[in-house]
């Protein structure tokens, strides 16, 4: 039997400074410590033993070469997708802090719909 490889996310984000889609692959995304509208990707892959070269990858890696954790708005998050790792047994996002249950109140810019 093929041994199954370790999961990981595939995350789609707007870069603030050139305001261009980026495809970042990462082993782990997890809560960050700047705060409720923030994620923090860490544990970067990169392909190193392609023999075809993608400037684009290479110029992300050589950008977050000294990078621990990456901390991303999550306005600025287009997609997050989990690929790889074995079929039901996936290292799912679990943050500390269950965010679902926020209440958004209305304010003056957005009266209520009757």
């Amino acid at each position: 039997m093929a041994k199954k490889e370790p999961g990981y996310f595939l995350i789609h984000y707007r870069d603030p400074q050139e305001g261009k889609i980026v495809a970042l692959k990462a082993k782990r995304i997890e809560d960050s410590n700047l705060g409720l509208s923030f994620v923090r990707v860490a544990d970067f892959i990169f392909d190193t033993s392609s023999v075809l070269v993608q400037p684009t990858e290479v110029q992300l890696q050589q950008k977050l070469e000294n990078v621990k954790g990456l901390h991303l708005s999550i306005y600025s998050i287009v997609s997050v997708e989990e690929l790889g790792g074995p079929s039901g047994k996936g290292s799912s996002l679990k943050f500390k802090k269950n965010k679902s249950n926020l209440i958004s109140f209305p304010s003056d810019q957005n009266p209520p719909v009757k």
